[in-house]
C-alpha cells in the first residue's frame, strides 16, 4: 500500500523542450537572455531573463512560462504559439484542468497541493478574477475591501530554512520565521524580487493607493531577513541587499503617489542606506532618482537638483543611458521648481542626448517605464513648473497619445496633466475633455496624486461652470466614482 501510494504521488521528469532550443540557435543562453530583455522593453514588459532562465526553459522545469514571458515570446516571434515554441498548454498545467487530472483526492486522502506555477516561482493558481497582465488575484468579487485591494498573493514563498511564512499583500498579516541563524538562499532571494516586480506591475494598472499599506508586509520581511539571516555565498548576499533596497523603493513610490511625503522619505533613505552598505551603484541612482522626484513634489526644488546629480554620479559607474537620462529629468524638474529656465533647459537637452543613445543591455529592469511618453510628461511638468502652460500642454498631449494604454495608471496622470495645463492654458473645454477621460479611468486607478491633481483642475475650471462640457466634468468629479 505504501508504494502504491508513494507511486501516485511521483512526478514525471521534465522533458527537455528543444522547440525553444531550436528557436535560441546559435546563440549563447547569456546572449539570448539579453535579446528577450531587450524585446521586453520594446513592448513595456518587465522581466528579469537571465541565463538560467534559458536553461530551465531549455531543461523542461519551466513549462509554461508566466504571463509577461508569454507576451514577450509571442512578441519575439510572431505567427507561434507557445506550444509551437515547446511549452505545454496553460490550462494543463494551472487551474482546474491540472486539478481534476490529478485527481480530487491524493492517496493521504487529503485534496491535493495546487499544481505549481508555469514559471515554477511561485506564481498563484488559477483565480477566476485573475489580473491579465501579471496573473495575480484581484479579488474574489464585490465583498472585496477597494482599499485594501485583495492583488497580490504569495508574494513571498515558503520554502528554505528560513521560512518567511503567510507573506501575502491580500488581507492577513505577513508573519516571518527566521529560527536561530538561517541561511538565506536562492528561494527567500528570489520571493523578494517577485514581490518589487508584482508590486511595479500592479502599480502601472491600478495605482498606489489600495497597496500601500499591504506592501509594506514584505518590506518588514525582507529586512527581517537581512538582519536575521546569513547567505551561503556572496552573490547571493549582494542580491538580498539589492532586491530589499528595490522593494523599499517600490513601497516608498507607493507612499508617495498616495500623499504620504514623509513615509516615502523615511523608505527611500533606508533605500539609500542599504545601497550604500551594499555598494549597489545602481540601487544608489535608483533612490537619488525618486528622492529627487520626491522633494520636487513636497516644494523643496534645491533638493531635487542636489539629489538628482547625485543620482547621476552614481549611475556614471551603470552605463545605462537611459539612467542618465532620467536623472537628468528628474534635474530639470528641479530647476523649473527654482525658476531657472537656463539650467533647466541645459539639463533637458542632457537628457535627450542621453534618451537618443537608445536603450542598452546595461539599462535597469526597474526603468520599463521609462519610454518616450514618460519623456514627454516629465518635460510637460517642467515646463508647467516654469508656467508656460501651452507648451506643457503639447507635451503631455503627446505623452498620453503615445502612451501604452495597457499601463493605465501612467495614462491616467498623463491625461490629468494634460487636463491641469489645457486649463490654465486658457482651453476649458479642452481641459474638461481631458478631466473626464481621467475619470473614466479612476474604477480602474487608485491614485492620491492624481486625484489632487484633478481637484486642483476642478478649481481653475469652475469659472466656467456654465459651459456644458465644464459643467459635466465638475458634476461627475463630485460623485463617488464606482469601486
Amino acid at each position: 500500500m505504501a508504494s502504491s501510494s508513494k507511486a501516485s504521488r511521483a512526478v514525471a521528469p521534465p522533458v527537455p523542450n528543444l522547440a525553444f532550443r531550436r528557436l535560441r540557435g546559435h546563440r549563447s543562453p547569456n546572449e539570448f537572455a539579453t535579446v528577450v530583455r531587450r524585446a521586453a522593453r520594446e513592448i513595456g514588459e518587465q522581466v528579469s531573463c537571465d541565463a538560467r532562465y534559458i536553461g530551465r526553459v531549455e531543461s523542461g522545469e519551466i513549462r509554461c512560462p508566466n504571463y509577461a514571458y508569454e507576451r514577450v515570446f509571442l512578441h519575439m516571434f510572431p505567427g507561434l504559439a507557445l506550444t509551437d515554441m515547446g511549452f505545454t498548454a496553460r490550462e494543463q498545467v494551472r487551474g482546474r484542468g491540472a486539478r481534476n487530472r490529478a485527481g480530487t483526492v491524493s492517496a493521504s486522502g487529503r485534496p491535493p497541493r495546487p499544481p505549481q506555477a508555469p514559471d515554477g516561482a511561485g506564481e498563484p493558481a488559477a483565480h477566476p478574477n485573475h489580473h491579465p497582465c501579471c496573473s495575480l488575484p484581484l479579488g474574489s468579487g464585490a465583498g472585496d475591501s477597494d482599499e485594501e485591494s485583495d492583488v497580490l498573493r504569495r508574494a513571498f514563498m515558503t520554502s528554505g530554512s528560513a521560512t518567511v511564512a503567510a507573506a501575502s499583500l491580500g488581507p492577513g498579516a505577513v508573519s516571518v520565521s527566521v529560527p536561530g541563524r538561517p541561511r538565506v538562499g536562492e528561494t527567500e532571494v528570489r520571493a523578494v524580487e517577485e514581490a518589487v516586480r508584482r508590486i511595479r506591475l500592479l502599480d502601472d494598472r491600478h495605482g498606489a493607493a489600495g497597496l500601500y499599506r499591504q506592501a509594506a508586509k514584505p518590506l518588514r520581511a525582507a529586512y527581517a531577513l537581512l538582519d536575521a539571516g546569513t547567505t551561503a555565498r556572496r552573490s547571493t548576499e549582494e542580491r538580498l541587499h539589492a532586491g530589499a533596497g528595490e522593494l523599499a523603493i517600490s513601497v516608498g513610490w507607493l507612499a508617495h503617489d498616495s500623499g504620504r511625503f514623509e513615509d516615502a522619505r523615511s523608505h527611500y533613505a533606508e533605500a539609500l542606506a542599504t545601497a550604500r552598505v551594499a555598494g549597489d551603484p545602481g540601487l544608489e541612482a535608483h533612490a537619488f532618482c525618486n528622492t529627487s522626484f520626491l522633494a520636487r513634489d513636497a516644494g523643496r526644488p534645491r533638493e531635487a537638483v542636489r539629489t538628482a546629480q547625485a543620482g547621476q554620479r552614481a549611475a556614471r559607474q551603470v552605463a545605462s543611458p537611459r539612467l542618465l537620462s532620467l536623472l537628468a529629468l528628474r534635474e530639470a524638474g528641479g530647476w523649473a521648481g527654482l525658476g531657472d529656465r537656463a539650467s533647466c533647459e541645459q539639463s533637458l537637452a542632457r537628457a535627450h542626448a542621453y534618451f537618443a543613445r537608445g536603450a542598452s543591455s546595461t539599462d535597469p529592469e526597474w526603468m520599463s517605464f521609462f519610454a518616450e511618453p514618460e519623456l514627454e510628461a516629465l518635460q510637460a511638468q517642467c515646463w508647467s513648473a516654469l508656467g508656460e502652460w501651452s507648451r506643457a500642454a503639447r507635451h503631455a498631449q503627446r505623452a498620453a497619445t503615445l502612451q501604452d494604454r495597457r499601463f493605465t495608471r501612467n495614462l491616467a496622470l498623463y491625461r490629468a496633466e494634460l487636463a491641469a495645463d489645457l486649463a490654465r492654458a486658457g482651453a476649458p473645454d479642452e481641459a474638461a475633455v481631458a478631466g473626464e477621460q481621467v475619470l473614466d479611468l479612476l474604477g480602474e486607478v487608485r491614485s492620491s496624486r492624481i486625484e489632487s491633481m484633478l481637484a486642483d483642475t476642478a478649481k481653475v475650471l469652475r469659472p466656467h461652470g456654465r459651459t456644458p462640457a465644464v459643467a459635466s466634468f465638475l458634476r461627475r468629479r463630485t460623485t463617488p466614482h464606482p469601486a
